[in-house]
């Protein structure tokens, strides 16, 4: 009997060690930095994983760190929801802490409630979120310099002008769209003094007829060149600047793209001939900065609490390489402005407030 006991009692301690090991594992679900095991996903705003902008540019970056570290698409690798509406959110932010991924993303300002409300229910869990601040120790708050970017387009879009007249075509008229528009009027101004801005919000980054509707009517008003901060809504200003062009071919009329090189969206063929109406974008890494997260949080590294900001230093916001429709002098200004902004000579105003002053200053 008590041969039969001591081997009860040997294999209770190994059991009790190996529980206890796997207790230890399982603490660090949320914060897991085993390269072999560490998982991402992400979750879109309205606007959808392919909108040709902001939340696709996310997509690619977190398809760009599976690829590299030989995950696969799905739970215990890398993935993504998509929300409809603001109440797919919460939602879909769940879903994502209950298939246990390491680091979740709320693509979007609009999901900075959300993220908020969640992380604080799973305080063990890792979050980030893209273009607002949310404050919590769980949570990396992603942002970018984007009136920085935006000016530099502004400087393309006022020493190209032939009309003197150009437009700025918002999503959601909120201080952070308001960033975009207000350096690129100064971008323009800076250049460009004679030149006037028009602007125009859709209240809304998924609606496409919204954006071609706006886009019409500016083109028809003399405007040559429309730069849209605004997603999906975009989509709309492309649509209506390539029927316009397909309707005479000779006709200079443009767009300026945002988030990610919007070359592609501007091709429209007339004929045997194909054009391009993208003149350039305003590229804003997106994806960069949510790879480098997601690199840091499995190194070890999780920047939870703090926020992350990106501009041009970090390659974070700038111009896209396809420059095919914007002339060498051109491009040598905007290398010129962007060493300014770079040593600090010129700060680039990020509220209305500030390009008013800005505005004062140039003659």
């Amino acid at each position: 009997m008590k041969k039969r006991f001591g081997w009860a009692l040997s294999v209770l301690f190994a059991a009790g060690t190996l529980l206890s090991a796997c207790g230890q594992d399982g603490g660090n679900a949320g914060g897991n930095n085993q390269e072999d095991t560490f998982s991402v996903a992400m979750v879109t705003d309205v606007g959808g994983v392919d909108d040709r902008s902001f939340n696709q540019s996310a997509w690619e970056g977190l398809q760009k760190f599976g690829k590299d570290n030989g995950l696969e698409k799905g739970r215990g690798g890398y993935d993504y929801l998509q929300s409809t509406n603001d109440a797919d959110y919460p939602t879909n932010l769940n879903k994502l802490v209950r298939s246990d991924f390491d680091l979740i993303y709320g693509i979007g300002y609009l999901m900075g409630d959300a993220v908020k409300e969640v992380a604080e229910q799973n305080p063990k869990k890792h979050f980030a979120i893209v273009d607002t601040v949310v404050d919590a120790p769980n949570v990396a708050s992603i942002t970018f310099k984007e009136h920085e970017g935006s000016f530099l387009v502004g400087v393309v879009a006022g020493l190209m002008t032939k009309t003197n007249k150009i437009g700025f075509v918002g999503g959601m008229e909120i201080p952070l769209i308001e960033k975009f528009e207000s350096g690129f009027r100064a971008g323009v101004k800076a250049v460009n003094p004679k030149a006037t801005v028009e602007v125009q919000y859709a209240g809304a980054f998924n609606q496409a007829d919204k954006g071609k509707a706006i886009a019409s009517s500016m083109y028809a008003s003399g405007i040559d060149i429309i730069y849209h901060a605004a997603g999906g809504t975009g989509n709309g200003v492309f649509s209506e600047a390539k029927d316009l062009k397909k309707k005479d071919p000779n006709r200079e009329i443009w767009v300026i793209g945002v988030d990610k090189d919007q070359a592609p969206e501007g091709e429209v063929k007339v004929g045997d001939k194909t054009y391009n109406v993208t003149l350039t974008s305003m590229v804003k890494r997106v994806d960069v900065a949510v790879y480098d997260v997601a690199k840091r949080a499995q190194a070890g590294d999780f920047p939870g609490g703090q926020t992350i900001e990106y501009g041009l230093p970090e390659n974070g916001v700038g111009i896209a390489p396809t420059q095919d429709n914007i002339p060498d002098n051109v491009l040598k200004a905007v290398d010129e402005w962007k060493e300014k902004i770079a040593n600090g000579d010129v700060k680039v105003p990020s509220s209305r407030k500030e390009y008013e002053q800005f505005a004062a200053t140039v003659k």
